[in-house]
């Protein structure tokens, strides 16, 4: 008799994975906004009115003659382009392509423009579009200081909500030390320390003793609130001359640099805070991504017992980068009061603490993003300023809800799906 050889049986074919549903939420977004654009901006105005945009200051190397543009056409244009481009999202989401970060810029700048030249419709004042970027990128130092506080915090697993408190305890420090010094530059460098103290209560009952991270940052919140407002009625007030009168930063202007036309105003021609957010932004970003150091710190945010069997020390790494993003905070707080020129007042941040925290989310958690993220809230919060000074038919009660408006349209409809980091608000216990 033969044996008979049995060949085993074929394996199965592997059945293909589903594919992930499309999120048409940013091409319907975009869709939306560019018809509400076209509509009342540029179909419903009445016509025969100009807009006027002035791009040089008197200190340019060149003057670049006011530009005037007829209003209702200009808008048009604008509108039809942001539609446009709201239909490269539609094709690129149908064939499941991503498209470059230059989409959602490109389109924001062309409705922004098509609003203006909506706002500045027939106005006898030309907008001062120079003036606006200007202001717009000084508005967003607290924001920008803010939310690369809150992405060194969370990048090592430790919720910072009390970034509020923080910028508040930076603008208190501030204005006393440089009032008693007769000294801006001394009230900057005393910035970062009421930072770094609000920061050590945080790790403190964070780590030390394991209370819940965000409960922590609203209770320092509300901690340094009333802290700087008895130190307010009871020292400051009674003797505002001695304690609460800063002196302002100055303006340093760049030579060379402060007299290009526009870009040479807007980013050459600040306040030393300003060049200082330059260099943190541009060390964050190298150090966070590109060294050890960051390596380190994303690992303890990202998977703690794994960075502890390699030796990392989780929680000493978690102490770090929350007192160093306490300073961080810190410093953006000397804004509004040497950077301002303005003396200290009750709860003077506005919850510009928040917002920073919303700019960090919508950065995803990258200091490049995150500064983007602040100057867009930045610029809308100085654009009710400068519409309110030429003119518009906007109530003025809207205009002051213009940052809070676009912080929460930002979070919800244009960060899409981001995923913080993977220990974010858990407590190592080794």
């Amino acid at each position: 008799m033969t044996a008979t050889t049995v060949a085993p049986p074929a394996p199965a074919p592997e059945k293909a994975k589903p594919l992930a549903p499309i999120s048409w939420k940013a091409p319907i977004g975009y869709g939306v906004v560019g018809l509400i654009s076209l509509v009342l901006f540029g179909l419903l105005p009445a016509g025969g009115k100009d807009s006027t945009f002035v791009l040089s200051t008197s200190k340019d190397f060149f003057t670049i003659a006011p530009i005037t543009v007829p209003a209702k056409v200009t808008a048009i244009v604008l509108s039809v382009i942001a539609l446009v481009l709201a239909g490269i999202s539609w094709q690129a989401t149908r064939n499941r392509r991503k498209v470059g970060a230059w989409l959602p810029v490109v389109f924001g700048v062309v409705v922004v423009l098509a609003f203006l030249t909506w706002a500045d419709a027939g106005k006898s004042s030309p907008l001062p579009l120079t003036g606006l970027l200007q202001g717009s990128l000084f508005l967003a130092i607290p924001l920008v200081f803010g939310s690369l506080a809150g992405l060194l915090c969370e990048r090592s697993g430790i919720i910072n909500v009390a970034i509020e408190g923080q910028l508040l305890a930076g603008a208190f420090l501030a204005a006393v030390v440089a009032s008693i010094t007769s000294s801006a530059y001394v009230g900057l460098v005393a910035a970062p320390i009421a930072g770094m103290i609000v920061s050590a209560l945080l790790v403190l009952f964070s780590i030390r003793y394991v209370v819940n991270q965000i409960i922590v940052g609203v209770v320092l919140n509300v901690l340094v609130v009333g802290v700087t407002s008895y130190l307010f009625s009871t020292v400051l007030k009674a003797d505002a001359a001695t304690f609460n009168s800063p002196p302002k930063l100055p303006t340093i202007d760049i030579p060379l640099l402060s007299q290009i036309p526009v870009l040479g105003p807007v980013l050459f021609r600040q306040t030393v805070l300003v060049y200082v957010m330059y260099v943190v932004v541009v060390l964050l970003q190298i150090f966070v991504f590109r060294s050890r150091w960051g390596l380190r710190l994303r690992a303890v945010g990202e998977h703690p017992k794994a960075a502890d069997t390699v030796g990392i020390k989780v929680n000493r790494t978690r102490v770090r980068a929350t007192l160093l993003g306490g300073a961080v905070a810190g410093l953006g707080g000397a804004f509004f009061t040497v950077a301002a020129g303005l003396a200290f007042g009750k709860e003077m941040t506005g919850g510009k603490g928040f917002i920073a925290l919303a700019a960090m989310i919508l950065g995803r958690w990258n200091p490049v993003g995150a500064l983007a993220a602040a100057l867009l809230f930045g610029f809308s919060d100085n654009l009710q300023v400068v519409l309110g000074i030429i003119g518009t038919p906007i109530p003025s009660q809207i205009m002051l809800m213009t940052p809070y408006v676009v912080t929460i349209f930002a979070v919800a409809g244009l960060v899409g799906r981001v995923r913080p980091p993977a220990a974010e608000g858990i407590p190592y216990v080794k």
